[in-house]
């Protein structure tokens, strides 16, 4: 009973040392004596007990890093604190147990000294202007040598770069300055360009009163030359009227007669005025006569 209790023991330990479950996403090392004899994929798996033996674990899942942060000095000799953060994954298991005794501590130091040698390419402003390309070069510069490792560098991203506070006090007041100035050359241009709305309003309205002027120019111009026809054309038309009237009979007469009429009321109203130096013409005899000539004929019509 005893013996068989033993026997079921041992069976047990030799079933739970052969049987192996790789779980998803995780590769295992095994080592047969010592040496590399294969890699465990995902799913159940069988050994050979106390011979194969399961050296290395790995995750090949997507694995954050993050990477200390240390002073990097510029080309314009200024020092940056520089923190960021890296992503990796295994891609080749054998190589990551037996490339390096610790892959994770060589990726870190190698991302390190990959950063400050590239920070050391830039100065100061294209630190913060070219994130993208400093995370690349640092991509770059790690990928290359983790091969041997066993290791893939997906990214690297910068998650705070810091300058010393007198040179964080330097740059806000160079970012003060460079925004007024762009605020008062805002406003230059804007007092530039009312000056032009107003010059070009104060034209258009120039041109509008000179256009109205000329339109009225031309309709008064109009009305008094449709004036002046008009007079004319009566002036004529009683012309031809008196013209026609001379010529009938008692016409001239009747003509003379108006004559001598205005004649004597002009004479009498010159008369009558105090102020007014009476001078009497020479040629009163034929004003006289013409006088007489129509008192003769008024007595004629009323015979």
């Amino acid at each position: 009973m005893e013996f068989a209790l033993v026997i079921a023991v041992i069976v047990a330990i030799f079933i739970a040392r052969s049987i192996k479950i790789v779980p998803q996403q995780h590769a295992w090392v095994v080592e047969r004596l010592g040496r590399y004899h294969s890699t465990l994929t995902p799913g159940p798996k069988l050994l050979i007990p106390f011979v194969d033996n399961v050296a290395y674990r790995h995750s090949l899942k997507e694995i954050p890093l993050d990477v200390p942060s240390q002073i990097c000095i510029t080309r314009d000799n200024t020092q940056l604190q520089v923190d960021g953060i890296l992503y990796f994954q295994v891609t080749d298991p054998m190589r990551a147990s037996y490339g390096s005794s610790n892959y994770i501590m060589a990726v870190t130091q190698l991302a390190q000294t990959s950063l400050r040698s590239v920070i050391g390419k830039l100065e100061l402003d294209k630190t913060f202007e070219e994130r993208n390309i400093i995370n690349a070069q640092v991509v770059a510069a790690i990928d290359e040598a983790a091969l041997n490792w066993g290791v893939k560098v997906l990214r690297y991203e910068i998650k705070d770069l810091t300058p010393p506070k007198e040179i964080l006090h330097a740059m806000q007041a160079q970012i003060t300055a460079e925004r007024e100035k762009r605020a008062l050359i805002a406003a230059s241009e804007g007092r530039r360009q009312e000056q032009i709305n107003i010059a070009t309003g104060e034209r258009e309205a120039f041109i509008a009163r000179s256009e109205g002027e000329k339109q009225a120019a031309i309709n008064k111009a109009q009305g008094e030359a449709a004036s002046i026809t008009a007079v004319a054309d009566a002036t004529a038309q009683a012309i031809e009227r008196i013209a026609t009237a001379i010529r009938q009979p008692g016409g001239e007469q009747a003509v003379q007669l108006k004559v001598a009429e205005r004649a004597v009321d002009a004479y009498s109203r010159v008369a009558t005025d105090a102020t007014t130096t009476l001078i009497v013409p020479s040629h009163m005899g034929e004003l006289a006569s013409l006088i007489g000539s129509a008192m003769a004929l008024v007595k004629q019509n009323k015979g």
